[in-house]
């Protein structure tokens, strides 16, 4: 029985999806309206995207210890309380109230200053971490995007593309939009087929989804986008719950690849991607006089003799 899925979610009920909250079958419905629903897919990415950079900006301010002074002040210890109060016991009372507003007055100073100094140094703290923290998320929060990506579009059965395999625009339509090399992989030795790819949000540009099907209806997706200066370039693995995901970055493009395959077989697939990538000939960031020829495009791969750089050793791989 197919489950019936309300008109829309509001923004409450897709925040708590995004902070897993929910069962489990509410969650699947979530899931299934986001795919179906590419506007509202965007904006939760971009709520992920802002959860994991205000996590790495002020992570390192929350784990900070009390300051010193702060901390005497709150936990000064009681025998000083006693010789105040053994001095202060032959005063008349009017010295007593003046010296309360002298101690009260001051206290609020002094405590003003010091929260002051305390806020002063958290936003040092802050300016210092943001740079190299928020890059790092920004480094690391595309690899989550290109997760989201695959798991909402590759269980869609009609629109898992938005320009199919057989345009010969796809992969400069792709590059022009990027601004970085988009090109199609043949991955048939492997038993998978180019479906086809789509544009998608990244951060504050834009990313490139090419997507694979095997003869049993399986997928995987290729993530590219145009990588940060001094993003890390090397190539690693990690595992997202069932997803398997190989990534890496030269010199104008960031991979990755996303499937639930054994480690293995994406393996391969990732050095032929990377054998490839220095192959095939680059789309042109420029619209052409006149589409080249899908004839034409295979040719001219097949006769290109630039000898391809070795991968990174598997071994490199977490």
């Amino acid at each position: 029985m197919q489950a019936s899925h309300p008109p829309t979610y509001s923004d409450e009920a897709l925040s708590a999806w995004v902070d897993g909250e929910g069962s489990p079958a509410e969650r699947r419905d979530v899931e299934a309206w986001l795919r179906t629903h590419p506007d509202a897919a965007a904006r939760v990415q971009a709520w992920v995207r802002d959860r994991e950079a205000l996590y790495a900006a002020c992570a390192p301010v929350v784990q900070e210890p009390v300051p010193t002074r702060l901390a005497e002040l709150v936990w000064r210890p009681a025998s000083g309380l006693a010789q105040v109060r053994a001095r202060l016991a032959g005063w008349p009372a009017w010295g007593l109230a003046a010296a309360a507003a002298v101690l009260f007055v001051g206290g609020a100073v002094a405590g003003a200053g010091l929260a002051w100094q305390w806020q002063e140094r958290a936003m040092l703290a802050r300016a210092r971490a943001t740079s190299g923290a928020l890059a790092s998320a920004a480094g690391q929060g595309w690899l989550q995007r290109a997760v989201f990506a695959h798991s909402v579009y590759t269980p869609e059965p009609r629109h898992a593309v938005e320009v199919k395999a057989q345009e010969e625009h796809l992969a400069r339509w792709l590059t022009r939009r990027i601004e970085t090399p988009v090109k199609l992989f043949d991955l048939r030795a492997m038993g998978f087929e180019l479906v086809g790819g789509r544009l998608l949000p990244d951060g504050a540009g834009k990313s490139a989804q090419l997507m694979y099907q095997d003869g049993h209806g399986k997928r995987v997706t290729v993530y590219l986008r145009k990588p940060e200066p001094g993003t890390d370039t090397a190539f690693r693995y990690e595992q997202q719950g069932k997803l398997g995901l190989f990534y890496w970055i030269d010199d104008k493009t960031g991979f990755a690849l996303v499937g639930e395959l054994p480690k293995e077989r994406l393996l391969a697939m990732a050095r032929s991607i990377y054998d490839q990538d220095a192959t095939l000939p680059a789309p042109s960031l420029t619209p052409p006089g006149a589409a080249a020829s899908a004839a034409a495009w295979a040719s001219a791969a097949s006769a290109a003799v630039a000898a391809p750089p070795s991968p990174p050793a598997a071994s490199g791989a977490k």
